[in-house]
C-alpha cells in the first residue's frame, strides 16, 4: 500500500496532518469522515529525496505555477465550506494557502491574508488581483458580504466557473481533432515537399525534361523556396501574425475579426451558440447574486470574451439606464436569435429574467454539446478526402513529367 499524506479539519476546527497507509485515496477520506474529520487534501507522500520540484527553477516557475481555471475552482469551493463551517475568513485563506498546487496563487492568497488583516474587505482584496479573480468574480463576492450569504455565493460561484470550463472544453475538443490533424498534414506534406520532390527533379533533369508541366513546376519551385529561401517563408508568417495581433488589439480590428469569425461554416454557428450561452449564463448568475442590473451589463459587456456581444450588451447597457426594456436592443443587435429576444422579453414583462437567462443558457449549453458531438462525427471522413487531395495533387504532379519524358527521349533519339 501507498503512503499517503492528509490534511484535515476536526470538529473544532482545528487543522490537523498526517500520513496514512491505504489502496487509494478514497478509502483516507472514508476513514477521516469516520474519524469525524474534515478531508482539505489527500495526496501522495514524497521522500525526501523526491522533495526538489524542477519547476521551482525562475525559468520554469511562470509556467509550471500558473494559476488554472481548476485551482480557483477548488479554492472557491473549499473556502466557501469552510465559512460555512464557522471559521473566520482569514483563518480559511491560510489554511488554503497551505494546500495550493500553485506557488504563485500561494503567494496571491498570502497577499489577500495580509489586506485582510489591515481592514480590507474579501472582495477589495481580491479586486487587487485582476488575473485571478475577474470583474465578475469580485462583483459577486462583493454582493455576498452585503448580503451575508458569502459561502452561498462563493458555491454559485463555483458551479458557474464549472458550467463555463466545461462548455470551453467541449469547444476545445471539437477543435483539437481537425488541429492535430492538418499540424500532421503539414508535417508531412512538408517532408515530401522538402526531401522527396529534389530527389524527383534531379531525375527529371538526368532524363532530360528540361520543360515540366505546370503543376509539376509550381510544385519544385515550392519545394525550392523552403529549402533555399526558408527565411523568407518565416519572414511572411511572422509578419502576418504580427499584424493579425496589432489589428485584433483595437477595437474595430478585433470586431471585425469576431463577426468573421460569427460567420464561419460550422465552426462560426459553434462559437455563437457558446457567446450566447455565457451570455445568459453570466448574467443569471449575476442578478441571481444580487448584483444591481447596470453593474451586471456592465460586468457581462466586460467578460463576454466577443466584441460582437460587447458591443450589443454596450446599447443593452444604455437602454435600461434610460429606463427602457433589455430585449429590444438584443433584438437590433441581430447577434442574439429571436427565440432568446422573446425568453428574455417574457423574463422582464413577469419579474422572472434570471430564470429565463438559466433556461436560455441551459439550452444553449445542450445545443453546443448536440452541435459538437455532431461535428466530431462528421469532420473525420472530411479531413481524409481533404488529405487525400492534398497527397494526390502532389502525387498527379510528380508523375506528369512522366509522359512528355518518352517523347524527349524519342525525339532525341
Amino acid at each position: 500500500m501507498a503512503q499517503f499524506l492528509y490534511e484535515a479539519l476536526d470538529k473544532s476546527g482545528k487543522q490537523i496532518k498526517g500520513v496514512i497507509e491505504a489502496p487509494n485515496e478514497e478509502v483516507i477520506i472514508e476513514k477521516l469522515r469516520g474519524m469525524g474529520y474534515y478531508p482539505l487534501r489527500v495526496a501522495t507522500h514524497k521522500s525526501k529525496a523526491s522533495d526538489f520540484d524542477i519547476s521551482a527553477l525562475p525559468i520554469l516557475r511562470t509556467f509550471a505555477h500558473r494559476i488554472k481555471t481548476k485551482h480557483i475552482m477548488t479554492f472557491t469551493r473549499q473556502l466557501a465550506t469552510l465559512i460555512d463551517a464557522g471559521l473566520p475568513i482569514l483563518r480559511a485563506l491560510y489554511i488554503l494557502q497551505e494546500q495550493v498546487e500553485s506557488v504563485i496563487f500561494k503567494e496571491k492568497i498570502g497577499q489577500m491574508a495580509k489586506d485582510i488583516e489591515s481592514g480590507s474587505s474579501l472582495s477589495e482584496a481580491m479586486a487587487k488581483h485582476p488575473k485571478v479573480f475577474d470583474k465578475l468574480y469580485v462583483s459577486m463576492v462583493r454582493a455576498g458580504e452585503v448580503g451575508g450569504v458569502l459561502e452561498a455565493i462563493l458555491n454559485r460561484i463555483a458551479e458557474f466557473l464549472e458550467k463555463r470550463a466545461a462548455l470551453i472544453g467541449k469547444v476545445r475538443s471539437a477543435m483539437m481533432y481537425p488541429v492535430v490533424v492538418m499540424f500532421v498534414a503539414v508535417c508531412i506534406v512538408g517532408y515530401i515537399v522538402i526531401a522527396i520532390i529534389p530527389k524527383f527533379t534531379d531525375i527529371f533533369l538526368q532524363l532530360g525534361a528540361a520543360k515540366l508541366p505546370p503543376l509539376t513546376q509550381a510544385l519544385v519551385d515550392f519545394s525550392y523556396l523552403l529549402i533555399h529561401k526558408s527565411y523568407i517563408v518565416i519572414g511572411i508568417l511572422v509578419a502576418v501574425v504580427v499584424v493579425f495581433k496589432q489589428i485584433y488589439k483595437t477595437r474595430e480590428g478585433k470586431y471585425a475579426i469576431d463577426r468573421s469569425l460569427l460567420k464561419l461554416p460550422v465552426f462560426g454557428n459553434i462559437l455563437k451558440k457558446v457567446a450566447i450561452a455565457r451570455f445568459a449564463s453570466t448574467l443569471s448568475t449575476l442578478i441571481t447574486a444580487g448584483v444591481p442590473i447596470l453593474q451586471a451589463l456592465d460586468i457581462v459587456r466586460e467578460t463576454s470574451g466577443n466584441e460582437v456581444v460587447s458591443r450589443a450588451m454596450a446599447k443593452v447597457y444604455n437602454s435600461v439606464r434610460d429606463g427602457e426594456t433589455i430585449h429590444e436592443p438584443l433584438r437590433e443587435s441581430k447577434v442574439f436569435p429571436p427565440l432568446v429576444c422573446h425568453m428574455v422579453a417574457v423574463g422582464e414583462e413577469t419579474g422572472a429574467i434570471d430564470q429565463m437567462l438559466t433556461k436560455v443558457a441551459e439550452a444553449y449549453e445542450r445545443e453546443v454539446d448536440d452541435t459538437v458531438n455532431a461535428l466530431t462525427s462528421i469532420i473525420e471522413p472530411v479531413l481524409i478526402v481533404f488529405l487525400g487531395i492534398i497527397i494526390g495533387v502532389i502525387v498527379v504532379a510528380l508523375y506528369l513529367p512522366l509522359f512528355t519524358i518518352p517523347k524527349i527521349m524519342g525525339a532525341q533519339s
